[in-house]
């Protein structure tokens, strides 16, 4: 994987397409043969099952492809309102949606203006959350981790959190996350990127190992 490592923010429109297309092929197996219990197994979100959040995914990125983008679309009520809708669904029914979704989703991303770019990274932290709940190894990883970067670093400037500098095991360079903040200096994180990636996200931490300096946990979550 290639280091992050200056401030140029040069948009890679295709990058979400990507990141969606590897993710699909990755999850979408593993969902057609687990079975119909799995669906019911709590997840890293509080209140939702595997189900509710593969509802979830399959909702917001039909709504992308369909342009049902209204004001609001994809605050917590909606988002609650997206599952509901879905609730008498058979399984079969929301992977096939969320198959669509992650297959036609990101052209409608590449051709905007980079706003839903972070969707995508959304998106693949949800699969994760999925496998997590399933006891797959590498939750938060996979061959799809360094598409997933580039992503995090877009949405942790979007979002405000503090400038922190990662030193990630198999990076050639740091990772620079985060907007400057004037008169503070930049945090400093050592650790692995799944761990980097629970961190700004906000999913547990329980058996991971890092170091962070300079900024507090509160303080880099990319969902608040």
């Amino acid at each position: 994987m290639s280091a992050v490592d200056t401030d140029d923010d040069v948009r890679d429109p295709w990058l979400p397409d990507l990141l969606l297309r590897t993710e699909r092929d990755a999850l979408v197996p593993l969902l057609r043969r687990a079975p119909e219990a799995a669906y019911g197994l709590r997840t890293a979100c509080p209140g939702w099952t595997v189900r509710d959040v593969l509802a979830h995914c399959a909702a917001a990125l039909v709504r992308i492809v369909e342009g049902r983008l209204e004001e609001g679309v994809f605050l917590p009520a909606a988002n609650a309102a997206d599952v509901a809708e879905r609730a008498d669904w058979p399984v079969a029914r929301i992977v096939d949606e969320l198959e669509r979704g992650l297959t036609e989703a990101g052209p409608a991303i590449a051709a905007g203006d980079g706003t839903l770019d972070t969707v995508a990274l959304g998106e693949w932290i949800h699969a994760g959350d999925v496998r997590d709940a399933f006891g797959e190894p590498g939750a938060y990883g996979g061959h799809s981790l360094s598409l997933a970067l580039p992503l995090l670093r877009t949405a942790s400037r979007r979002r405000d959190t503090p400038r922190l500098i990662a030193a990630v095991d198999g990076h050639t360079g740091p990772l620079v996350l985060g907007g400057e903040v004037p008169g503070r200096p930049a945090a400093r994180f050592v650790g692995d990127a799944t761990t980097l990636i629970r961190l700004y996200s906000g999913r547990p931490l329980v058996a991971t190992r890092y170091a962070l300096t300079g900024a507090t946990e509160p303080e880099l979550l990319i969902y608040r």
